[in-house]
């Protein structure tokens, strides 16, 4: 299995591109601010074909390339409903400062094609099986995306795509519209602290860390299983 990504230009949103090897359809999840040209990069490094591209979540960060990815290819999108309506106006998910920061300056189109995302639903797609968890907090409609890890770099039992509902070390922010900091920390104690320990998890910033690392190392998820301050 390949599984790549690299950061946008903006907020350092990493974009990952997954197949079940070289030469074959892909799966491009979170395409964001200025990825157009890493993206083709690495399609043609890997003679890949994307299939359809996958949403962690509705925010700009993660989705302003949706369109152009989309439809250069004819392919669909797919987002959790409860973040839907951020596809056709980014805005209902940015703070005020945000929004006059971004307003107008940036221009978004809605792709034509979405398809919608439930909790506990396998999508088959690009001859791979993609379970999509959903765990709200940070936004609405965030997800987490697991699959298989076995013949993967990690080789482990399974990868967590997990948006920025988990980073090494730290947890998505509950400030913004849509987002609840109870609703996150259920998230995490109902659909994080179940995964194995060897789960590798890709998050939607910064580097990859694995559950293991992040159930002694990470503050928030010490805080919920009373484990003791310590790291690895």
């Amino acid at each position: 299995m390949l599984v790549t990504g690299f950061p946008a230009d903006a907020f350092g949103t990493n974009c990952y591109v997954v197949a079940a090897g070289p030469g074959e359809q892909c799966l491009v999840v979170d395409p964001g601010i200025g990825v157009l040209d890493r993206l083709d990069e690495v399609l043609a490094q890997h003679r890949l074909h994307p299939a359809a591209v996958l949403l962690t979540h509705g925010h700009l960060d993660h989705t302003f390339s949706v369109a152009p990815v989309c439809g250069a290819r004819g392919i669909t999108a797919y987002v959790h409903p409860a973040d839907r309506e951020m596809l056709a106006d980014p805005a209902k998910g940015l703070s005020v400062d945000l929004t006059e920061l971004f307003g107008g300056r940036l221009p978004y189109t809605e792709p034509e094609d979405v398809a919608e995302l439930t909790d506990g639903a396998t999508l088959s797609l690009a001859g791979l099986e993609i379970t999509v968890d959903h765990a709200p907090g940070h936004t609405g409609g965030s997800v987490l995306f697991r699959l298989p890890g076995a013949g993967s770099s990690w080789d482990a039992d399974q990868i967590c795509l997990s948006g920025d509902v988990l980073f090494a070390g730290s947890i998505g922010r509950t400030d913004l519209p849509g987002g609840n900091t109870d609703t996150m920390l259920v998230s995490l104690r109902d659909k994080i602290l179940p995964l194995a320990d060897d789960t590798v998890v890709l998050p939607g910033h910064g580097p990859e860390t694995t559950i293991g690392r992040e159930r002694l190392a990470n503050p928030y998820l010490r805080d919920l299983t009373g484990a003791p301050g310590r790291g690895l």
